[in-house]
């Protein structure tokens, strides 16, 4: 076990420590808020760890569970993520961007855990890994490309679409990329949530949530109304360290048709199956 992730255990430990003395005991589910990579994660997290304010559960401090290694963009092995998962006590709240495989499914709809999986429009998705990739994390394995070889946007739009098959990390197509996630849109032990209902229905998306942590066995110690308006409290996109507009619908602004027709080919029906368009006549 590496230093860092020693020192994150610790914290683990610590936590739970002053929770179980708050609380009295950590009897609840692990809660787990799991996204399509750019799609809100910290919003979706900002909402979980609030449970910690409202009855047995605490921010668990260990770092979150990824399928792919961020620097090498290497798949990590399913051993490890599920070594990951399995760190996860009672109680802890945790999040990442995992796949739908089978092994990774039975532990987040296993009893004792409360999944949550948020995504978002792939076309706000595709602008939002450009601005990212290029302007806010230096570190990301495309960063270099991205700048370098890709010197307009509508250009780095274009390979967000279509993805980089060529290169030693490959990077997929939306559609692929996507692919992998779809499962767990079938599975009723995980809450699927879209990015755009917390900004147009906050109330009613937070309800949802709540009632999903609590038929999972979360016990809240306050009532449905207060818990609700404290979930929403918590809401705060500009705490993200990668936020940068937080808005829904902002691919219009930088679609051109040759984007549009683009995006219709290499997503197919990708945006009818995540329920964001009734047919492929959009534009």
């Amino acid at each position: 076990m590496n230093a860092k992730l020693t020192l994150k255990r610790l914290r683990q430990h610590a936590r739970r420590a002053a929770a179980r003395a708050r609380w009295g005991s950590l009897n609840g589910p692990a809660l787990f808020g799991n996204s399509f990579p750019k799609s809100g994660t910290h919003l979706l997290t900002q909402v979980l760890e609030a449970f910690a304010t409202l009855g047995p559960a605490v921010v668990s401090g260990l770092p979150p569970v990824i399928t792919f290694d961020g620097p090498t963009g290497q798949p990590r092995p399913l051993s490890a993520i599920l070594a990951d998962l399995a760190r996860l006590q009672p109680g802890d709240i945790g999040y990442g961007h995992l796949h739908a495989e089978p092994e990774i499914q039975a532990a987040l709809c296993a009893p004792g855990r409360a999944a949550f999986f948020i995504l978002r429009d792939p076309r706000d998705v595709v602008v939002s890994h450009v601005h990212y990739v290029t302007e806010m994390e230096p570190n990301h394995v495309h960063h270099r490309y991205y700048n370098e070889e890709l010197h307009t946007f509508e250009d780095r739009l274009r390979v967000s679409i279509l993805g980089l098959p060529h290169l030693a990390v490959p990077f997929p197509d939306i559609a692929a990329r996507f692919a992998p996630y779809l499962g767990w849109l079938a599975r009723p032990e995980v809450l699927t949530l879209r990015y755009e209902d917390f900004l147009a229905e906050p109330e009613a998306t937070l309800g949802r949530v709540f009632d999903h942590a609590v038929g999972r066995g979360f016990t809240s110690r306050l009532d449905r109304p207060a818990a609700i308006a404290r979930l929403h409290a918590a809401m705060d996109p500009h705490r993200s360290p990668t936020f940068r507009s937080g808005k829904a619908g902002g691919w219009r602004a930088a679609f051109t048709p040759e984007i549009t027709a683009l995006f219709k080919e290499t997503s197919g029906d990708l945006l009818v199956r995540l329920g964001y368009e009734p047919d492929s006549n959009w534009s």
